[in-house]
């Protein structure tokens, strides 16, 4: 049988080596754990979409502890001025937040745009090498009283204390404990493109984050800066029953874009007249699951609360559930499997309302359409919170 090599401690192993499960791992290591991430991929590849960090996912980066983490994920992203709500046909601003100098007062981070690529290589260049198994693609677990024994694809077996399933919205870890999941398709796509802010000269807000809110309940566009303002963001959905593909890497063609938005205000049009490449995706609904965990395993961020975009928070909320997973295991003896166990409970515990919340939010999706309190999101601070206290009202 082969082993990890944490020879004198078993490892806590992460499934996943994305946003959620990078930055459990640098907490937990913060915090004493021995951990391993298993990524099925080779190597780390530029791909994926453009992540929203909002101040409550940058607090919980900024406490990591790392200057280096810190000033990397600056150093790309970019910074919106504002959260802009428009009207789709005749432009007009229905609410108007301030992200840059006031978000920082007032929930002690910024909001920043960047790269998921720009942030996966930020977060990897935290955890050391060994830390991380590459080309390891989980298959199967079992769980007895020593804690979970892993067989990887390839044959490999490793002891694990505890399992942590960061394996996105198709996970392997998810469906080993509670069968596969009933997702609901919504009848709405999805388009993704990036175009230089060079070519969009005469557009106004190039520089905010603005939601344009459509006739029905999913139509939008949303745009922001990325890579310190040189390119803007723009994700589209609007309704299709033709496309059932959930895949973020799938081609989609620039003239169907802008036609299927062609009663939109000029300055929206503007924006989609730009594109010459776009990525297309169907939209799926999950409810939010009643339970996470299964005695030394638990599920995070995308494998536990897959969200519909609107509300801009998924990764923000796998952020969150890395650092509150740690707090949670803080001072836990890797070989006692019960108190494990119970540590995944309360991270279970402490994580739902808020994620479900979140979750249904975005589902729902009129959060900031004419205003209203963003404190609940926005300052939330994983670092600190009562873990007996997810949300804030």
């Amino acid at each position: 049988m082969t082993t990890n090599n944490h020879a004198h401690s078993k490892p806590i192993v992460i499934a996943g080596a994305g946003i959620g499960g990078l930055t459990a791992a640098i907490a937990l290591r913060r915090l004493g754990h021995e951990v391993l991430v298993l990524e099925q991929t080779r190597q780390f590849m530029r791909v994926g979409a453009d992540i929203n960090l909002t101040p409550n996912a940058v607090r919980a980066l900024d406490g990591l502890g790392d200057d280096t983490l810190k000033q990397a994920i600056r150093a790309s992203a970019a910074r919106p001025s504002h959260r802009i709500s428009r009207t789709w046909d005749t432009g007009e601003e229905t609410s108007r937040l301030e992200m840059s100098d006031q978000a920082e007062r007032a929930y002690g981070a910024p909001q920043l745009t960047i790269h998921r690529a720009d942030l996966l290589a930020a977060l990897a260049q935290a955890l050391p090498a060994e830390n991380v198994m590459l080309g390891a693609k989980l298959e199967s677990f079992v769980q007895d009283a020593s804690g979970v024994q892993i067989q990887l694809a390839d044959g490999r077996q490793l002891q694990a204390a505890a399992l942590v399933g960061a394996d996105g919205i198709h996970s392997a870890v998810r469906k080993a404990m509670f069968g596969p999941d009933q997702p609901r398709f919504t009848g709405f796509v999805a388009y993704r493109a990036v175009v230089p802010a060079a070519r969009l000269q005469g557009v106004p807000n190039l520089g905010a984050f603005t939601k344009w809110w459509g006739p029905d309940h999913y139509t939008q566009i949303v745009t922001f800066p990325l890579n310190r303002g040189e390119d803007i963001f723009i994700f589209a959905t609007t309704a299709q029953d033709s496309w059932h593909q959930e895949s973020w890497t799938t081609p989609g063609h620039a003239d169907e874009l802008r036609a299927a938005y062609a009663g939109f205000h000029e300055d929206a049009r503007a924006l989609l007249q730009a594109c010459d490449e776009v990525l297309k995706t169907a939209l799926y609904e999950r409810d939010p699951l009643p339970r996470w965990s299964q005695g030394c395993a638990t599920v995070m961020g995308d494998a536990a609360h897959p969200m519909l975009p609107f509300m801009a928070q998924g990764a923000g909320m796998a952020i969150e559930d890395g650092v509150v997973l740690a707090r949670c295991l803080m001072g836990t003896d890797s070989a006692d499997a019960a108190a494990m166990t119970q540590a995944l409970q309360q991270f279970e515990q402490a994580r739902q309302e808020r994620t479900s919340r979140v979750q249904l939010g975005s589902r729902g999706n009129n959060w900031l359409r004419e205003g209203g309190n963003a404190d609940w999101v926005y300052g939330y601070d994983a670092w600190s919170t009562p873990l007996d206290q997810s949300v804030t009202a």
